[in-house]
């Protein structure tokens, strides 16, 4: 048995794997190799897409979230992932830590401190930049950027695939397979390798991003600790670094390696919120928080729809529909990693947790490390503005931990914090692209360790592409490039969750008919669970 099993992880389907590759190989090369160059396509394509499909991103992000709403409180949302029996993999804090860490990552190390600062100076919704109203606009935009809906576009795939993972029985971790529900057998044919291989790059582009603007900050970090210079050369090392910390994780796998991680980067972050939080203006944190989420409660629809038509100031495509482009695109990933670890939860349970869990861990960073930046700025006269506009972001992240007491040991924290908080994202990113790229695997296995770490040096070779080009333009326009064509495969899955559920469950999806199965116990449940089984192998 375990030899079968052996082989099962390591059958790798070529006509996945190896245009993949070559896809990445022919986009991060030349992005090293011709820099310039690669700035100007870049720039062109970024206004191009946004001005063209900026409204689909939008809906896309709204219509996720109503939709994640009426599967949690709907008949759908009793569905169990897996057998009746079947107890959850790890326990809930693990669990909540694996989904937070894995979705987030480092980009809100990047972003907690300075996405205010630039929405200070440059507000949406035609506000005077730098008054006491931009200064509320700027603390409540990122609870948006980073809230209930990016958390509901992570969960679009995680439950299509998660059902087919545990209540189908399939035996292959691939979003292709997730639309069978819809697309049928064509799912075996080209267009389920088409899915996958666009799937795959955009997994790549958004871990990409992620790479391409978290590296320039621990390099900055580095600079403050040991007094270096900055250099292309520093900053491989730091990569070389990371991609030997994500490697290791990898290698050990879900419980040994990735859940450990998640959790020492639960703990860091929990201890470093708390002491800006007592070390900072506490009252003022928390009534610029409170204000907040007043005001984001009371514009919820007009920011979900906004795309500033008329005035065209540039500020829903450079910010939202980046973000919306950047979690669509982070999304495959977190819906095969969700899928995996979440056996044995309900798909009401996986929604709640993930969205409310998800959005107040967001909150929460922006609440206090963006509240604190606020607080520098407008309340301090610290220049924050400047060395932003001046210097750029790692610049500015330092300066801001920089008026913090006890820098000596707070910045070697934060960069620790750093390093694990991408390596959870990362190792989670290779891992599933492993799983994608194999034959023949179940919810109970793990892909072969030599494909993790294939899949781990490819993800920094698309880093090293993406850090020559250098800029938030190029990582934006990459982001924005391979999030439009899945769109349409997150619908595709959505719907096929919906079809083989009334397939697999009919008239027991009625609340009279759950109600039933709740009062007769547990062997009704067993009987529903076999049929749908008998169904989907028939």
């Amino acid at each position: 048995m375990s030899t079968n099993h052996n082989n099962n992880k390591m059958a790798i389907d070529p006509a996945i794997l190896w245009p993949a590759v070559m896809m990445i190989l022919a986009t991060s090369i030349p992005l090293a190799i011709y820099p310039e160059a690669g700035k100007a396509i870049v720039g062109d394509l970024l206004g191009w897409f946004t001005g063209q499909f900026g409204w689909l991103y939008l809906l896309s992000g709204i219509g996720s979230f109503f939709f994640m709403c009426w599967l949690a409180y709907g008949p759908v949302g009793k569905i169990k992932l897996g057998a009746p029996e079947d107890k959850p993999e790890f326990n809930k804090a693990s669990w909540i830590a694996m989904l937070f860490c894995a979705g987030i990552g480092i980009s809100i190390c990047n972003w907690a401190f300075v996405e205010p600062l630039y929405f200070l100076s440059s507000p949406p919704l035609g506000v005077a930049p730098n008054t006491h109203a931009a200064a509320e606009w700027a603390a409540m935009y990122p609870m948006f950027h980073w809230g209930v809906v990016p958390w509901a576009l992570y969960l679009m795939p995680a439950l299509p695939i998660g059902y087919a993972l545990y209540v189908r029985k399939v035996h292959v971790l691939r979003l292709s397979e997730a639309c069978r529900g819809v697309l049928g057998d064509l799912v075996d044919g080209p267009l389920g390798k088409i899915i996958d291989i666009v799937v795959i790059f955009s997994i790549v582009g958004g871990v990409g991003t992620s790479l391409g603007l978290s590296v320039p900050l621990v390099s900055e970090l580095f600079q403050e600790m040991f007094g270096l210079e900055d250099s292309f050369g520093l900053q491989m090392f730091i990569l070389a670094a990371w991609i030997a910390m994500i490697a290791w994780s990898v290698y050990n796998g879900l419980n040994k390696g990735i859940q450990t991680l998640s959790n020492i980067n639960a703990v860091l972050a929990f201890l470093l919120l708390a002491f800006v939080l007592v070390a900072g203006s506490t009252v003022f944190l928390l009534n610029l928080w409170s204000n907040s989420f007043g005001l984001f409660m009371d514009n919820f629809f007009r920011i979900n729809f906004w795309t500033d038509p008329i005035d065209k100031g540039g500020f829903p495509e450079g910010w939202t529909m980046f973000y919306w482009a950047w979690w669509i695109a982070y999304a495959p990933m977190m819906g095969l990693f969700v899928a995996r670890v979440s056996r044995g939860r309900t798909i009401k349970e996986l929604i709640v947790n993930g969205v409310v869990w998800g959005s107040i861990g967001c909150w929460a960073f922006f609440a206090i490390w963006g509240g604190y930046a606020i607080d520098l700025s407008v309340n301090n006269g610290v220049d924050l503005q400047g060395i932003l506009s001046s210097q750029g972001i790692p610049a500015t992240v330092v300066a801001v931990l920089q008026q913090l007491p006890g820098t000596e040991l707070l910045i070697p924290v934060f960069t620790l914090l750093c390093f694990v908080f991408l390596a959870t994202t990362v190792d989670s990113s290779a891992y599933m692209l492993a799983a994608i790229c194999t034959k023949e695997i179940t919810g109970y296995q793990e892909p072969a360790r030599w494909n993790r770490i294939l899949w781990t040096l490819l993800l920094a070779m698309v880093g090293i592409g993406l850090l020559s080009v250098g800029g938030l333009k190029a990582v934006q326009t990459s982001t924005i490039l391979v999030a439009l064509p899945m769109i349409p495969v997150l619908f595709i899955m959505g719907a096929s969750l919906l079809r083989w559920a009334y397939e697999d469950f009919g008239a027991d999806l009625a609340p009279h008919a759950i109600a039933r199965c709740q009062v007769k116990g547990e062997n009704v449940k067993v009987c529903t669970y076999e049929g749908a089984v008998n169904k989907a192998s028939s």
